[in-house]
């Protein structure tokens, strides 16, 4: 968890709703003290079915509300409202969405909502069915449209037994996402970010192409840090097959060939502060792709090929003193040699080698053991870690060279 000083003494109001999720919360809520930030909860009633208010009124040091009178005093939402630097909801169910969605205020957690002149975001946790509903995807489209910020889903096992997309976001990385938002002073902060991700395809026939392993979970943690950071990211990813969730604030473009992720890259770097070229991109392709599938004869068959146009190459040719780019190498042999020679034939201010003898990492892992090697010669060389944590080290790198 990185900059959790920007989250000291922030006026936080932590909103708990009705799921099974909710014990997550009372980690969040540890995480928020510890990092110095004044928190009141306020719940729904049905978020008491499953974590007792006493124990988040003896964490946070405030009482804990979940209605707007209790009988005996009128609970001030407005107040609240106004107190608070930022407003979390997690864990968001699926009824509390639909009353977000339409203004309805029958409890305190909802009557706070529509007095709030904070940001809000919000970390969802349902059940697989209800996540891919109808009504509950039109619902996440309208409470964005308001301004409010989602907190992207995990997937994973559910209460229900069922896998898939619906957890909360653990109580780590929305502590991550709230740093980064108040961290003002990012230096990725409105910068525009060019990133690539992920293998490509190159076609042989209708149902046949020439790919690789990469599952492009490296290029989307660079995706999330970034933008996580406040920055304007672009993310140019091939067919992904990791279901690691990306940050809505990424803008995707999906491709399929390298002269497809050639063609973008070439269109957004100019205006790019700096680009990332994470992805996996195939040297070659076939010289000629099949308009119908190719059958199978007696005889051996020969596909020919041709070089794709190198990405990073050609950008470094165009890259001005003003922008980095930052590039990617697997090596098999010869690793710290073959990567110092890319960086000066691709024109990269830095390039990160990983190499397959290392256990761990490499393609098919979420983590991965990486060296950075800068145009000046000087390298640093990580243990094994996260990929999460892998691509705030890169992102480190790149902050060091603006400063």
């Amino acid at each position: 968890m990185n900059n959790l000083h920007s989250l000291k003494n922030k006026n936080i109001i932590l909103a708990v709703t009705g799921s099974i999720a909710a014990y997550k919360s009372v980690s969040l809520l540890r995480l928020f003290i510890k990092a110095g930030a004044d928190v009141k909860v306020i719940m729904t009633p049905s978020a008491e079915k499953f974590v007792n208010k006493l124990t988040f009124a003896t964490l946070s040091k405030h009482e804990v509300y979940s209605e707007v009178s209790n009988g005996e005093a009128w609970n001030n939402h407005v107040e609240l409202g106004l107190w608070a630097d930022i407003m979390v909801i997690a864990p968001l169910t699926a009824n509390t969405l639909a009353k977000m969605a339409n203004g309805i205020a029958d409890t305190m957690v909802q009557a706070v909502y529509l007095s709030a002149k904070c940001p809000i975001y919000f970390a969802p946790a349902m059940d697989l069915d209800m996540w891919k509903h109808p009504s509950t995807v039109a619902n996440i489209k309208k409470v964005k449209s308001y301004g409010n910020i989602e907190i992207a889903v995990g997937h994973g096992e559910l209460a229900s037994g069922l896998v898939g997309a619906g957890r909360m976001a653990e109580p780590e990385e929305i502590i991550d996402i709230l740093a980064a938002f108040f961290n003002a002073k990012s230096l990725l902060k409105n910068k525009k970010i060019l990133i690539t991700g992920g293998p490509t395809q190159e076609k042989i026939d209708p149902v046949r192409f020439i790919s690789n392993h990469s599952s492009g979970r490296m290029g989307v943690e660079l995706a999330n840090a970034c933008a996580n950071q406040g920055a304007e990211v672009i993310f140019v990813a091939g067919p992904l097959t990791t279901s690691e969730p990306i940050n809505p604030a990424v803008h995707q473009i999906h491709i399929t060939s390298a002269q497809e992720m050639y063609e973008a890259c070439v269109k957004h770097f100019k205006s790019s502060n700096v680009a990332i070229m994470a992805a996996a991109v195939a040297d070659y392709t076939p010289m000629h792709a099949a308009d119908k599938k190719i059958k199978k004869k007696e005889d051996d068959m020969a596909i020919p090929l041709k070089r794709t146009i190198d990405i990073a190459a050609t950008l470094g040719k165009t890259k001005t003193e003003s922008q980095l780019l930052i590039g990617f190498a697997l090596e098999t042999n010869n690793e710290l040699e073959n990567a110092k020679a890319k960086v000066k034939k691709k024109n990269f201010d830095f390039i990160v080698l990983n190499s397959m003898k290392d256990k761990g990492a490499g393609f098919k892992h979420t983590t991965n053991k990486v060296t950075i090697i800068h145009k000046t010669g000087n390298h640093l060389t990580y243990d094994l870690k996260e990929k999460k944590e892998v691509a705030k080290d890169i992102i480190t790198e790149i902050e060091k060279i603006i400063t």
